[in-house]
């Protein structure tokens, strides 16, 4: 029955075997899901995928095995929950101003709304237009097309009005996740994991396989043998802008951090504001009074670090290429001196912008950043950071 789901799947690039396959069956004869095409969805999703990277191509194959159940015509949804199609043909459309809007309360929730709308069902026997409690139009009732309500749920009409509804009865969409969508912290650390260097450290608390049947083998008895743990050798050093107009992008920068302390064991970091100045510190309650001289992270850290900025990049062109552009204190050296000695202290470096990439043409410092980092900056999206990562394991 779910071949040509398999096929689809095949053929849009998901690698899926056979494994995967008898899995989803397996869920599927469980009876996990019945007569709801979300639940199935889902289902399918978290048997068949395997990388966050292939649930686009994921979307587009389920869309085109599928297609039949997206292009359920309306009678035919109306008819499976036994709404008569007239109950919801629209006949007028309710307009309300902000302060009517204001009055209308919502039940208190998905499961109260869930609740009423199955009672409504059981207690409807005609069309309604205008009300406020029955299946209908036009009114301020939860249930039903061409109205308003805070929390309702929206059955029968073609498209989004308020954006109000918790529950979407006749349609269905999938929000496609693919190589350019903001990250998480598991996204994040699939990419970084790209910039790799092992070697082994440590004590020697790892069970060594091939060493203990060599062993034992020369011996006679059981010799195990054990080695250090292998790890990721390479060395970060992370200059994190922070403050300012990078307030809005904190959530992503800590996902990306929370990762990097993860998956680098050398990782070192420093805190800056807009530009690379004379200071960085490491506590930002106290970047005033505990900073530590760039000068001296440039006499500590070698050349055989990576070292990665991470900033929007944007701020008056003054503050990368005057001294005294700084905008909270007198800067002796231009932010691009500094910036310029970072980049000839540490080769391999990188710049990773959260600035959507279509824009960075309507900031003038980002182009000023791009020209100093020799346009080593990515955009903070999956495809961004893994083509960083590559550019810093050249």
């Amino acid at each position: 029955m779910f071949l040509p789901f398999f096929d689809a799947l095949r053929k849009h690039g998901v690698p899926v075997s056979l494994r995967e396959h008898l899995t989803f069956l397996e869920a599927m004869g469980q009876g996990l899901v019945t007569y709801d095409i979300d639940g199935f969805y889902y289902l399918a999703r978290s048997t068949l995928v395997k990388d966050e990277r292939n649930l686009d191509k994921f979307d587009r194959a389920f869309a085109t095995a599928f297609k039949g159940i997206e292009e359920i015509s309306l009678s035919d949804v109306l008819e499976a929950v036994d709404i008569p199609g007239d109950w919801l043909e629209k006949m007028a459309e309710k307009h309300l101003s902000p302060e009517e809007m204001e009055e209308i309360k919502s039940l208190g929730g998905f499961d109260q709304l869930m609740e009423t709308l199955k009672k409504r069902l059981e207690e409807q026997t005609d069309r309604h237009q205008g009300g406020s409690k029955w299946i209908g139009t036009a009114g301020t009732s939860p249930f039903g097309a061409y109205g308003y309500n805070p929390e309702g749920v929206r059955i029968g009409q073609k498209e989004s009005r308020h954006q109000r509804a918790v529950k979407v009865w006749d349609k269905r969409e999938f929000r496609n996740l693919a190589d350019d969508v903001e990250l998480g912290t598991r996204n994040i650390k699939v990419a970084l994991k790209r910039l790799r260097r092992w070697a082994r450290d440590g004590a020697e608390d790892e069970l060594d396989l091939d060493g203990t049947i060599r062993a034992t083998a020369e011996h006679g008895y059981l010799d195990v043998k054990t080695r250090p743990e292998r790890r990721n050798a390479v060395k970060v050093l992370l200059f994190l802008d922070v403050g300012g107009s990078m307030d809005p992008h904190i959530k992503m920068v800590e996902e990306l951090f929370s990762a990097a302390k993860t998956e680098f064991k050398h990782l070192e970091y420093y805190y800056f504001h807009n530009c690379l100045y004379e200071g960085v510190w490491r506590d930002n309650r106290r970047r005033w009074d505990a900073q530590t001289p760039t000068w001296d992270v440039l006499h500590t850290y070698g050349p055989d670090y990576k070292c990665i900025f991470v900033g929007d990049a944007s701020m008056s062109p003054y503050e990368i290429a005057y001294p005294g552009g700084a905008n909270e204190h007198w800067n002796a050296e231009s932010g691009q001196l500094w910036l310029q000695r970072a980049r000839e202290q540490w080769p391999e470096h990188l710049w990773i912008n959260p600035v959507p990439e279509k824009y960075w043409g309507y900031t003038h410092s980002i182009g000023m950043i791009r020209e100093i980092f020799e346009h080593r900056m990515v955009p903070m999206t999956l495809k961004g950071i893994e083509e960083g990562m590559k550019e810093l394991s050249r």
